[in-house]
């Protein structure tokens, strides 16, 4: 139980005590402030892959494992995994315009244009490429949908919308709810745009933005102003495209009627089945910019404790330790985005967990301790791993991910992100009714937050996945409500989400916090300690890629 008061550096950080009633796991909310303290701190200058503070988190973290006395879990049998990453930086381009039949038509980099690359080249040029509308540029067999309709794309610039087909449809009008409604699948995805485009053979691709769709505005979009991050490909990987990255809304407009083509009609015929791609005639799109490359090498820092009778099975619980680095100084002066809630507290809770497991016997199945490097960069770390694995995707029985906890206090529910895709949703409702709290579906669910955590790595290879984060929704708080889960909601993520002052400080409430924790660590507990194997649910993405390695599990 939470009996004492939290570290000395912020003494009036409060903790509400638990009963045995409500905690299943006696979690120290003193040692996961420390971790969080330390990770935080400038000696680890933001936690960035590929820089000091890179190296400083894994030797930390190693150290905390072997503490701990967790077993290295890497699948060369040490604590780390390599993790060999593609750093590019756009410099300003030479060409970015596109023809049209209305003459030439320059855009600009940041805020007309955004573009970078996953290529090692060291220039990204696209030459008189014809540029094509795809609609929401969806290819989903089990929803029998096609966007490109066998239309050839090699060398062609593609635009899309964002999101899904039928993100725009409501009740009654096709195509509503065979997508998810409001809530978005991976096929609104950027990233899956971007895949599926390369698959298709283009060059290049444009996602237009638009707020709602996508669920943040323009300045995100230009925030990482030309970088961008990839895992060193294989030789038979397909090949990523030459620039890929957004058009804004108004000028993708204005592009659209340069080629006399209405953009609004268009984004309803896309609502249909039936439609086509629509090249924009007569207009091409032109680019040459420099761009600079490197390989760094990261890592993901792994730990475990083995199971007994059924070892080769693995419960694998997961944070991310990156997170911003350097970056220009806040109005205190701080450089450093160090993330203390994203998610350097996901971590401290996954070592909690870890230290209360070692202190039981040990479970049937192995439980893997993973700190998961570059995720802000688009979760590589742990698709790395996915694609690398120490325990075989088929034989991984679930993957639990802890990113960003509300810090505000205990809640009377949990926030439940992925509604409606597998079982796990129902181990997390038995968990929570211990606990005397109830789940809440996510808020937004029309921004994705499934697919943008490091759980989604090990879903896309079909393992069930749940991810604890406190973005997903105004958690009902014990004192305040809702209006109390919403007021923590707009206060981090309008003024600390991914900027320096993510740090801890004597406003933080862990008791909630530590609630998720515990969440985490009975359901990966009982998972341990069971020779179930959760199950995707009907209608879900993933569950033919389960599906295909079944034998394995009998």
């Amino acid at each position: 139980m939470l009996t004492r008061s939290l570290f000395p550096l912020a003494a009036a950080l409060a903790v509400v005590p638990f009963t045995p009633a409500l905690a299943q796991m006696p979690l120290d909310a003193d040692r996961i402030a420390q971790d969080v303290t330390t990770m935080a701190s400038d000696t680890f200058e933001g936690r960035a892959p590929g820089t000091r503070g890179d190296d400083r988190t894994i030797g930390y973290l190693i150290a905390r494992m072997q503490d701990l006395g967790l077993q290295p879990a890497a699948p060369d049998g040490s604590w780390v995994q390599a993790v060999p990453l593609l750093h590019t930086q756009l410099a300003k381009a030479r060409t970015l315009a596109f023809a049209t039949p209305q003459g030439t038509m320059p855009v600009d980099q940041l805020k007309q244009v955004y573009v970078s690359t996953e290529r090692a080249d060291d220039e990204a040029v696209i030459a008189h490429a014809p540029v094509v509308f795809v609609g929401y540029g969806v290819k989903a067999p089990e929803r029998q949908w096609d966007d490109f309709k066998g239309m050839d794309l090699k060398g062609k610039v593609l635009v899309f919308l964002v999101n899904d087909p039928d993100f725009e449809a409501t009740k009654g009008m096709d195509p509503y709810g065979k997508f998810g409604g409001r809530t978005m699948t991976y096929y609104g995805r950027w990233r899956y745009k971007f895949e599926e485009a390369a698959r298709q053979g283009a060059v290049g691709a444009l996602v237009i933005h638009d707020t709602a769709g996508a669920g943040y505005g323009w300045n995100v979009v230009e925030s990482p102003h030309g970088e961008n991050f990839d895992v060193v490909k294989d030789a038979a990987d397909v090949s990523p495209l030459r620039l890929q990255g957004w058009i804004a809304g108004d000028t993708a407009t204005q592009l659209f009627q340069k080629a006399g083509l209405d953009l609004a009609a268009l984004r309803k015929a896309a609502r249909s089945k039936n439609f086509r791609p629509v090249e924009l005639k007569g207009t091409t799109f032109d680019a040459d910019v420099p761009v600079s490359h490197e390989v760094i090498t990261s890592h993901n820092v792994l730990g475990m404790i083995p199971g007994t009778t059924r070892k080769d099975e693995a419960v694998v619980l997961g944070a991310h330790w990156d997170a911003y680095g350097k970056g220009e100084p806040d109005a205190q002066g701080r450089i450093y985005r160090a993330g203390a809630n994203d998610d350097a507290l996901g971590v401290a809770g996954l070592l909690d967990i870890a230290r209360v497991m070692k202190q039981r016997p040990a479970p049937q199945r192995s439980v893997v301790f993973a700190a998961w490097t570059a995720e802000e960069r688009g979760l590589l770390g742990s698709a790395y791993y996915a694609a690398h694995p120490t325990f075989p995707m088929a034989k991984t029985v679930a993957n639990l991910a802890i990113d960003v906890l509300q810090t505000a206090g205990l809640a009377k529910d949990v926030l439940l992100v992925g509604k409606g895709q597998d079982t796990l949703e129902d181990d997390l409702a038995a968990a929570a009714a211990k606990q005397g709290r109830t789940v809440t579906p996510e808020g937004l669910p029309e921004r994705g937050l499934f697919y943008r955590a490091d759980h989604f790595s090990f879903a896309k290879k079909g393992v069930p996945v749940l991810l604890l984060m406190g973005l997903a929704g105004a958690s009902d708080m014990v004192e305040g409500g809702r209006a109390a889960g919403q007021k923590w909601i707009d206060d981090y993520t309008g003024k600390c989400y991914h900027q320096a002052c993510d740090a801890i400080g004597p406003d933080w409430n862990l008791a909630g916090a530590v609630q998720d924790i515990d969440l985490v660590g009975t359901i990966g507990w009982d998972l341990a300690n069971s020779d179930r194997w959760p199950q995707w649910k009907p209608g879900s993405e993933f569950k033919a890629v389960r599906e295909e390695t079944a034998a394995e599990r009998k």
